[in-house]
């Protein structure tokens, strides 16, 4: 699929940009995969994919326990959504695939 690989992210932040690295791999409308920053790494989950739309969500505990919600979509080797931070709001990322 269009959405598997590797890809480094950038997330804007209340804390500032925040990178990150992200495994995607599409399996019909399922998506999984990991994504990595700062020495911590999780697997994503509810991860859905429809054509170059995707949705996933990550669990953190660094700064604080919470889980993000990502919508966006893939153009070629980019990627560009929003990351749900709960209560905080919507920010956006980007990438391009590693």
């Amino acid at each position: 699929m269009a959405v598997d690989g590797n890809w480094k992210i950038t997330m804007s932040t209340p804390m500032g940009e925040r990178q990150a690295d992200l495994t995607l791999k599409a399996d019909g409308g399922t998506l999984t995969g990991t994504q990595s920053a700062d020495g911590d790494a999780g697997e994503i989950f509810e991860g859905t994919v429809n054509g170059n739309d995707v949705a996933w969500k990550l669990s953190i505990v660094n700064p604080m326990p919470l889980t993000l919600s990502y919508s966006g979509k893939v153009d070629g080797d980019t990627i560009s959504g929003e990351m749900g931070i709960g209560p905080m709001g919507s920010f956006p990322f980007t990438g391009t695939r590693a």
